[in-house]
């Protein structure tokens, strides 16, 4: 006779094998509806895609990033974090991967578009004399 356990760790297991293998198809209708921003309501979206829709909105930094910014006295005013987002959406609606981001001529950073994360920071003397390489596409922010 089989534990109760081990027949529901089974039967977990055989779903996500059929669900892997296209035999099984997930819902993704949720029961009640899901208030979005605003208080409008998402249907038909699943709770994975409200999370990654959410998590993914804002442009984070990473930590050589920010070390960047503090160390190179760059200010991060509301235009130009607009500037950047604006370009970041530009990018990553042509599918770029890590993009080189000019926003005007004494400032620029290198951005993974996917994960929406500032990975450097560069001032004008930075930029010159430098060799940017592991890019896929440049934005000239404006």
């Amino acid at each position: 006779m089989m534990n109760p356990i081990d027949k529901n760790s089974a039967d977990i297991q055989n779903r996500i094998i059929a669900s892997r293998a296209g035999l099984v198809q997930r819902t993704t209708t949720p029961q009640t509806p899901v208030t979005g921003e605003q208080g409008s309501t998402v249907k038909g979206a699943s709770f994975g895609e409200i999370f990654k829709s959410k998590v993914t909105e804002e442009l984070k930094f990473s930590a050589h990033a920010s070390s960047r910014l503090k160390s190179r006295n760059i200010e991060m005013t509301p235009d130009i974090m607009g500037k950047l987002e604006k370009a970041v959406e530009g990018a990553q609606s042509k599918g770029a991967r890590d993009s080189l981001i000019l926003v005007n001529k004494d400032l620029a950073f290198i951005v993974n578009i996917p994960n929406k994360t500032v990975i450097t920071a560069m001032d004008g003397e930075s930029i010159k004399d430098n060799v940017f390489t592991n890019i896929d596409s440049t934005v000239i922010a404006g």
